[in-house]
């Protein structure tokens, strides 16, 4: 071929040459991987920006490195880098001339690096960025005065990340360039001050200041703020400004795990949908706001700013009214707090509430009647609170239809409105775990509208799909008592004794989840239980495994605290092909019938949980893992142990060796008369 043929040949393939020859001439850049015009490179142990990737590039990703310092000369041949990620190396400083011809970068990642060491070229580095939004400083060992000096100018920043600093105080001075500002996180650092900081922030809209050492939160006035999280902190009081009449933008604002004693002070006008309070002190205190109880104590309480020494806050104190506006709120958790009652009034101002948590709290009466809960309610969690009495009429609960999940476990309830949950008409799911309440029998159910029933007669109840009664101390289940349902999830865990009879077969076409543990149940059929995927059989002290779980296709599979001492071959392959969890801990396994062990690990689809923690007994009470124990001890078909034969065979030679001295001892004297003739009374030759 001529010469000049090879000339298409080679502009065609010019291109593909030119994205080759850096990877190829460059040992480091094999460790980086081209995406379009990305180039990834994390994890490579570089120690400096690979200098041969394509010029075009516009995301560079050097993440998990070496990179002590990013030096002048180090991106000057990506002039169109829009993202660059330094996270999770060793820089000190980027030195002042880094970024000279960066001027499209917007995105810059140094997380988790040690710029507090090199911080003032590091600044001037990043003056030169008149187009950045996003900045992630966190986990850098930062204080107050590196970090002001970093954020010096950046008056185009709209995304900023300090979390995971050591940052103590902020003031008007810490933010003051950043006019653009929208999100900003301060989680994780060791705040116990934010004095003005954010006030040169107008278009601030996410605020994150979790797990700090903020004291409280009073004079708030961030109108613009959409999203604030103050979570983990140690904040008293949250106390908006009162005074004011502009609509505060707020829509979720998360308190959860401070130590707030009063519900908070929000703003007189917002948009409020998600209060998080869970696990403060909070309570009402209505009772004492006619100074009857305390007539010396105070009703208002002043907080004075400490630098300009003037009083610019005052609360009402034990007033149950001044909760600001929640009328938008949608979601609201109260759980793990110490909220005795709700105070008049207070659950109607709230006329969209969907969810209530209230969990672990000191509720003792629930009058749904008083309360007028709005038909958009769907969750109401009372759990783990002292109720013992319910109140509602049957207009009131036509009223909740919308009332999808009900939870009341964990009280001290000892009957209910009768038909209760039956006029609740979008019912799916009733948690009724560890109450006295029963299961009504058909003669039983015929009782007056307005009476108290100390058992619930769920029969016919279309909507309902979950029912959990753990620890309700029954004692027999009705043959009927389930009839007209669909369940799905039913619980009857911890009911010892419980005599279920052929109450759950008629849930065999819809039943998913099956909770039996501990009620010491033996002798079950589920073989026509075809779409159950979850069984708790745990607590029941089994000696063996029903077959009718070879019909099943279970997923999990609860057997822990039991008395297995094996699981049939057969049984446990046809359930390592099905099962994708089983919990086998607290059984008396015999170490040398294991078979079943290695079914299951060999099944790499099947998770046994606890793995380290399930035993075997060898030969008798020494228990071992079974996970390292070794089956070569063992032989036969039957498993049996080689020790057992060393003891039957260990009394049968001591029984014959018994028996040889018993009779030498018997005949001694004539063998040895006969010995003594034989060796010595014969003729000598002299």
């Amino acid at each position: 071929m001529p010469v000049h043929g090879l000339t298409p040949i080679l502009l065609c393939l010019s291109p593909v040459w030119i994205i080759l020859t850096p990877i190829s001439s460059h040992p480091q850049l094999s460790r980086c991987q081209l995406i379009q015009r990305a180039a990834l490179c994390n994890n490579a142990k570089l120690s400096s920006v690979p200098p041969g990737l394509p010029s075009y590039i516009e995301e560079l990703q050097i993440n998990y490195n070496h990179l002590q310092t990013l030096k002048d000369n180090s991106l000057l041949h990506y002039t169109s880098l829009n993202t660059l990620s330094l996270a999770c190396n060793s820089l000190e400083k980027l030195e002042s001339n880094t970024f000279q011809d960066s001027k499209w970068l917007e995105s810059l990642n140094l997380a988790n690096n040690n710029l507090y060491i090199g911080y003032p070229d590091t600044s001037h580095a990043l003056k030169k960025l008149p187009g950045l939004r996003a900045l992630d400083l966190s986990e850098n060992k930062l204080n107050d005065e590196m970090a002001a000096t970093l954020l010096q100018n950046l008056t185009s920043l709209e995304y900023l990340n300090l979390s995971g600093n050591l940052l103590q105080r902020l003031d008007e001075t810490s933010f003051r360039d950043l006019h653009q500002l929208r999100e900003l996180d301060l989680q994780r650092n060791i705040m116990f001050e934010i004095d003005g900081a954010f006030d040169n922030n107008p278009k601030l809209q996410r605020l994150n200041l979790a797990f700090n050492y903020l004291p409280c939160l009073t004079d708030f006035h961030m109108t613009q703020l959409v999203v604030l999280n103050a979570s983990h902190n140690f904040i008293e009081w949250f106390i908006s400004r009162q005074d004011l009449n502009d609509t505060f933008q707020l829509e979720t604002l998360d308190l959860s795990d401070n130590n707030l004693l009063f519900f908070p002070f929000l703003p007189s006008h917002s948009h409020l949908r998600n209060l998080f309070l869970s696990h403060n002190s909070i309570r009402f205190y209505g009772h004492l706001a006619d100074n009857t109880t305390f007539p010396n104590s105070t009703n208002t309480i002043e907080f004075y700013n400490l630098k300009k020494y003037q009083g610019n806050v005052t609360a009402q104190l034990w007033n149950d009214s001044l909760h600001g506006d929640i009328s938008s709120l949608k979601i609201l958790d109260l759980r793990g707090n110490q909220v005795e009652y709700f105070p008049p009034g207070f659950i109607q101002t709230m006329p969209t509430l969907s969810r209530l948590q209230m969990c672990k709290n000191c509720l003792e009466t629930l009058n749904l009647t008083s309360e007028q809960f709005s038909g958009s309610l769907y969750e109401l969690d009372v759990s783990d609170n002292r109720l013992s009495r319910i109140v509602a009429d049957e207009g009131t609960l036509t009223t909740l239809g919308n009332l999808t999940y009900f939870n009341l476990s964990l009280n001290e309830l000892g009957g209910l409105p009768s038909k209760f949950f039956q006029s609740l008409p979008s019912l799916g799911s009733v948690d009724l775990s560890y109450n006295n309440i029963g299961i009504c029998l058909s003669e039983e159910t015929e009782v007056s509208a307005d009476s108290i029933s100390a058992c619930v007669d769920w029969k016919n109840i279309a909507s309902l799909g979950q029912l959990y009664l753990k620890g309700c101390n029954l004692e027999i289940i009705p043959s009927s008592a389930f009839a007209g349902l669909s369940l799905t999830h039913l619980e009857l865990s911890d009911n010892p004794g419980l005599i279920i009879q052929q109450s759950i077969q008629g849930l065999s076409r819809t039943l998913k989840h099956l909770g039996l543990a501990n009620t010491q149940i033996q002798d079950f059929d589920l073989s026509g239980f075809k779409r159950l995927m979850f069984l708790n059989l745990s607590r029941n002290s089994l000696a063996h495994l029903p077959p009718s779980l070879l019909n099943l296709d279970l997923k999990v599979l609860d057997l822990r605290d039991n008395r297995l001492s094996t699981i049939p071959s057969g049984l446990a392959a046809q359930l390592a092909a099905k099962l994708n969890v089983v919990f086998l801990t607290g059984n008396p396994f015999n170490c040398c019938q294991t078979e079943w062990f290695r079914t299951f690990e060999t099944k790499k689809t099947v998770h046994m949980i606890g793995l380290s923690d399930i035993e075997c007994e060898y030969p008798v009470q020494t228990t071992h893992s079974v996970q390292h124990f070794q089956s070569s001890v063992c032989w036969g078909e039957g498993g049996e142990s080689i020790l057992w034969y060393i003891l039957l065979f260990v009394p049968i030679c001591l029984s014959f060796v018994g028996i040889s001295v018993i009779v030498l001892r018997t005949f001694q004297p004539k063998m040895l008369q006969k010995s003594i003739k034989k060796k010595c009374l014969r003729p000598t030759s002299y």
